[in-house]
């Protein structure tokens, strides 16, 4: 269930009293002084509700109910009403608030009422992203490109592997794509309508783990990187597994497992639990043919998130291409592609441009393009572009750009 609030109030004592209820029922509350300060909150995809006071200065409760339900038809907006402004409220209900509540609100009913609208908000954003996954289609078609045959071998075993909803192991080298496999797996499983979680398993700790699973709750939980769990993660992971839990866990590697087995870094009973089923990713040398395709499509992408003219892609482009290793694989073709968009397009003309404008620019595009892949989740995003949170957030604000803008759910 969401557990956000965004709680409107010009008066401070109401705002905090309220706000610590919420806190004390472990609800995340998001307390505001009036409609300027609340209405950047509300989106399409806010994961929570509003509690809005009715009589505020300037624009009031209603003047934020209009703005809700104009955002999002489904957002339940609570309305807190004084003595004189019941049939206001009731009128107000007719206009689609969710609910209304007079002030002085006790929290036993404040909470009621709250959780009851957190609940049908959890329900409306669960059945639009089950409606979003049944419009993808075949994610493996969508979103594994290639027409060798290792990529339609690829294809085909991860279609098998969601559907027998076990856990698995996807190895590949650096760049190769992991995470996307198992995010189309999760896409392709009965559990495509639950949350997909991806975590790094060099930075966890046990503490971690447990907000890992719990985050994954009935979904899927992608565990980056297996090999460097620490040894009493790995005893916890080990635990939790043979308790049995409702969500599925895919192990991603970069490194070959039966030798850090064997070297003693990781536990044998873990490997054997995720090797059961596995597929393993080729990389881009085993599959040159699929170069070229793979090429084009990260120009298409990359000009459209740059909003740039997409420049012509000759045969000489695809010979010096099809001639290289590509030790980076995909990761690597694609910031080539994005160099090449960057460097061809008739936006970006270096001519009277210093190298710090070039480079801002370049670095503008690699952050739009990175928000994108991820959906807006600044701790994923910052932590593929390798950069410390404080870094990450200054440079958005740096460009003018906000992660929740590029949010899908």
């Amino acid at each position: 269930m969401t557990s956000r609030v965004l709680l409107v109030d010009d008066d401070p004592a109401i705002r905090e009293a309220l706000g610590q209820s919420l806190e004390l029922e472990g609800l995340e509350p998001v307390l505001a002084g009036s409609y300027v300060a609340a209405k950047d909150w509300l989106t399409p995809d806010f994961d929570g509700v509003v509690v809005t006071d009715i009589r505020m200065p300037g624009r009031d409760g209603f003047f934020l109910l209009d703005h809700a339900r104009t955002v999002d038809p489904d957002l339940p907006v609570i309305l807190l009403t004084g003595e004189g402004d019941i049939p206001m409220a009731v009128k107000a209900m007719g206009m689609g608030a969710f609910d209304f509540l007079e002030k002085p609100c006790g929290p036993r009913p404040f909470l009621a009422v709250v959780t009851k609208a957190l609940k049908s908000r959890a329900l409306v954003l669960e059945n639009r992203r089950l409606a979003r996954v049944v419009e993808k289609g075949d994610a493996a078609e969508r979103m594994l490109f290639g027409q060798s045959v290792m990529a339609r071998e690829l294809r085909a075993q991860v279609r098998q592997i969601a559907h027998a909803g076990t856990d698995a192991l996807i190895s590949g080298e650096r760049g190769s794509g992991t995470s996307k496999v198992a995010e189309v797996i999760h896409l392709l499983s009965e559990r495509a309508a639950r949350p997909f979680v991806k975590q790094p398993s060099g930075v966890l700790d046990a503490d971690g783990l447990g907000r890992a699973l719990e985050a994954a709750e009935g979904g899927t939980l992608y565990l980056d990187e297996v090999g460097r769990l620490a040894a009493d993660v790995q005893a916890a992971l080990l635990g939790h597994i043979e308790a049995g839990l409702n969500l599925r866990i895919l192990a991603g590697t970069t490194k070959a497992l039966d030798e850090e087995v064997a070297a003693g870094r990781l536990q044998e009973d873990l490997f054997y639990h995720f090797d059961v089923m596995a597929v393993r990713i080729p990389s881009l040398r085993e599959r040159s043919e699929d170069i070229p395709i793979l090429f084009r499509h990260f120009v298409a992408q990359a000009c459209e998130q740059a909003n740039l003219p997409q420049p012509e892609i000759g045969q000489q482009v695809i010979a010096g291409l099809m001639a290289q290793d590509w030790p980076g694989n995909a990761r690597a073709l694609m910031n080539a592609a994005m160099r090449f968009a960057m460097r061809l397009s008739d936006a970006v003309d270096d001519k009277g441009q210093g190298l710090a404008e070039q480079m801002a620019q370049v670095e503008r595009s690699l952050l739009i393009a990175a928000l994108q892949r991820h959906e807006g989740r600044a701790g994923e995003t910052a932590l593929e572009l390798q950069l410390p949170r404080k870094t990450f957030y200054d440079k958005l604000a740096r460009h003018g750009l906000r992660a929740e803008d590029f949010r899908t759910t």
